[in-house]
């Protein structure tokens, strides 16, 4: 591990001195496309060993290392202006390009990454060494897989500071939280909609791989794990983060999730469990909104995709969702979208965060919500009850931030509670007709907390204003987007 750490920190020393690089997006951004051309390579090595009839779908001049390129792989291959050149005009270009026509998923993957990242980096003398860093991992030996496989949730972690690109990161104790409480099951199928850098694909697959005792329960589980992503950064980390856990092809579907009509998912798209933490706070592009009913139609994304994960899901299908205050919430159509699903599924569990788990990409208040698919009878809803739980900072702490992030550990009182309820200062039930009273309003505070009351320093309300302006900025943009 010590190796593999101090290799990732030559390169970040490196990258840091290109004048191409500007931000942690674009140096994430940057290594992803030559960790992801890196570790396919390996993996094409590894396929040709095994299997005399493989055959890459990428061109030997452009393979990472092969008798007719070896443009990456030769510690002492072109370097300085020739190296960019071809980086620039001949790599990207050829990969952007690349042949799709016999259906070759690989192929797939290769084009959908390279047509939607870029090269940022200006000087081929820094590239070169970048690449010979590289080349001191291979990614066909396990230890060394494993290793980068922990460093790499560290470099997607720093996505959650990088302005806008913060939405696609999920703290790890959320996902694994989620993953545990959802339980997926070896032969279900696992999907999230909105997948970002894959860190909730990432804990399915760990905990099936604990249940898989044979090599073709293995391969089953890289069949039923799909994801959809629709940013080109992310699809690309996320596809990198599932082939360092062993997913030869991921099932990642680069698109949309929103951007066909809902009644094109039919009962053979539906699955077994859900775990997502959809995008929340944006306005939907493209009308996108005009692809659901018309009771349903906004533009708030995670509204939409609340509908579109009910639809999804299977009879008994079983959903961990992170939510906002704001979906809980609302007349119109809020109300409608909250109303379908209180009736078309058992909404058991309502876990309330702190609003600083997702700072500083979003400081709005959210929630862990888990429900399972099931009838109902006529008007009658499927939920009976909603639990609450409201989840507590650490003793003496007053929020989350980069350095004290959200633990695993803290999950584990709710853990213990969640097979065994009872009501507490923390915990307390609400039965359906109370819900129904309140026009299916679901924001229900604590009955037994004490409205508390927080005094901001002064650099604390200069940064709430930034986030704020930020914010309104980015919608305006959008709305003027959305009306061109």
């Amino acid at each position: 591990m010590s190796n593999i750490s101090s290799i990732l920190k030559s390169i970040q020393t490196i990258m840091w001195q290109d004048t191409g690089l500007n931000g942690d997006a674009q140096r994430i951004e940057q290594l992803g496309w030559m960790l992801f051309l890196k570790i396919f390579s390996d993996k094409d090595k590894e396929l040709e060993l095994l299997d005399d009839n493989y055959t890459s779908p990428i061109p030997d001049l452009f393979h990472w290392v092969k008798a007719k390129g070896n443009w990456a792989g030769d510690d002492e291959g072109m370097t300085g202006d020739e190296l960019l050149e071809f980086v620039d005009r001949q790599l990207f270009p050829a990969l952007r390009n690349i042949d799709v026509s016999t259906g070759n998923r690989r192929a797939l993957i290769v084009r959908e990454v390279f047509e939607g990242n870029n090269n940022y980096m200006k000087s081929g003398i820094n590239i070169r060494k970048v690449l010979n860093k590289l080349n001191e991992m291979d990614f066909n030996v396990a230890k060394d897989r494993h290793a980068f496989g922990e460093l790499y949730e560290s470099i997607l972690k720093g996505l959650q500071s990088a302005g806008k690109s913060g939405e696609f990161y999920t703290p790890r104790a959320i996902t694994s939280f989620i993953t545990e409480m959802i339980n997926p099951q070896l032969g279900e199928k696992i999907l999230d909609p909105a997948c970002g850098t894959g860190g909730y694909l990432t804990c399915a697959i760990e905990h099936l791989k604990l249940q898989a005792n044979s090599v073709e329960e293995r391969q089953s589980i890289g069949e039923n794990i799909i994801g959809w992503e629709y940013k080109p950064l992310p699809y690309l980390l996320a596809t990198t983060n599932l082939i360092l856990h062993d997913m030869e092809v991921p099932n990642i579907r680069f698109g949309d999730a929103l951007d066909q009509p809902l009644s094109n998912f039919t009962e053979k798209h539906r699955v077994n469990a859900i775990l997502a933490n959809p995008p929340f706070g944006g306005i939907v592009a493209n009308n996108n909104e005009n692809n659901f009913p018309q009771n349903f139609r906004t533009k708030e994304s995670a509204d939409l995709f609340l509908i579109l994960m009910i639809h999804l899901l299977k009879q008994g299908g079983r959903a961990g969702i992170v939510l906002p205050d704001g979906s809980l919430t609302g007349d119109g159509v809020k109300q409608r979208v909250r109303q379908k699903l209180l009736e078309d599924c058992n909404l058991h569990t309502i876990i309330r965060l702190p609003n600083s788990v997702f700072q500083p990409y979003a400081t709005v208040a959210t929630n862990l919500l888990f429900f399972t698919k099931g009838t109902s009878a006529g008007s009658v809803p499927a939920t009976k009850e909603v639990w609450y739980y409201e989840h507590k900072l650490p003793e003496g702490q007053k929020a989350y931030n980069k350095t004290k992030p959200i633990q695993a550990k803290e999950f584990d009182p709710i853990k213990t509670w969640w097979t065994d309820r009872k009501e507490s200062d923390i915990a307390w039930k609400v039965p359906i007709q109370t819900i129904i009273d309140r026009n299916y309003d679901l924001d229900i505070k604590n009955p037994t907390k004490q409205e508390e009351t927080y005094e901001y320093n002064s650099v604390e309300l200069m940064d709430l204003l930034h986030t704020s302006f930020d914010k309104s900025n980015s919608l305006l943009n959008q709305l003027k987007n959305a009306v061109k």
